[in-house]
């Protein structure tokens, strides 16, 4: 399980601390596209544990010749990247769905993980975490894959779908469409500015159109990029 919990916006390992204390909780995140890895081809993968032991046994449990196991203790940045990612991957979507090419796409991306890396820091994560298998790693394999129901979900909606017609055609509803306005939500108790977060919240929650998102987001007062 990831994500937050909708009511409370705690993250899985919280909930699962609360269910069963006195365990250690670890988190497998990054670029783990599921077919890839069962047709074996060459992938790396992240344990975040805060017991560094119990990491390094699941990395030796988990390892195969073409999975790489890396570890980590930073459990709360893991989190918060495979929750937000689903975001950034909406984003990137909707720009391409609204025609735009790379520039446009890159920019998403690279302003999306610099409010995920905002999140992680003020909830107490390791920047570094964000440049990592579970932050960058995991944002490419996303917004790459023509397999991610998000970025799937954002080509729609830019292309001028509505959420309802959206939702309503998928077996299975895209994470980043629910877990959206959880992280807005996150980010307002934090008191961090997350801009492309709050656009994607509402076109998912039919509150604006994709096309008038951008324009929110091309208006924003100028700034240094690192605030």
């Amino acid at each position: 399980a990831k994500g937050l919990e909708r009511e409370t916006l705690r993250r899985m390992s919280e909930v699962a601390n609360e269910l069963m204390p006195g365990n250690p909780v670890a988190v497998l995140t990054g670029p783990n596209l599921a077919r890839e890895i069962l047709a074996g081809q060459p992938a790396a993968t992240v344990v975040a544990c805060g017991d560094e032991r119990v990491g390094k046994m699941i990395q030796q449990i988990i390892s195969l010749p073409t999975l790489r196991v890396y570890t980590n203790t930073d459990v709360v940045g893991c989190e918060i990247a495979g929750v937000v990612k689903n975001v950034i991957a909406i984003a990137a979507g909707i720009v391409e769905g609204m025609g735009f090419g790379d520039n446009s796409k890159a920019t998403l991306i690279t302003r999306g993980l610099a409010e995920m890396s905002r999140l992680g820091v003020a909830l107490g994560a390791n920047p570094n975490t964000f440049m990592g298998l579970a932050g960058l790693g995991d944002v490419v394999a996303t917004c790459a894959s023509a397999k991610s129901r998000n970025t799937a979900v954002g080509v729609r909606l830019g292309r001028g779908e509505t959420i309802e017609s959206i939702t309503e055609s998928m077996s299975m509803v895209a994470e980043g469409v629910r877990s959206s306005l959880s992280v807005l939500q996150l980010a307002q108790r934090c008191d961090v500015e997350m801009p492309i977060t709050e656009q994607v919240a509402a076109v998912c929650e039919g509150k604006t159109v994709a096309k008038d998102a951008l324009v929110q987001l091309m208006a924003r007062t100028m700034k240094s990029e690192f605030y």
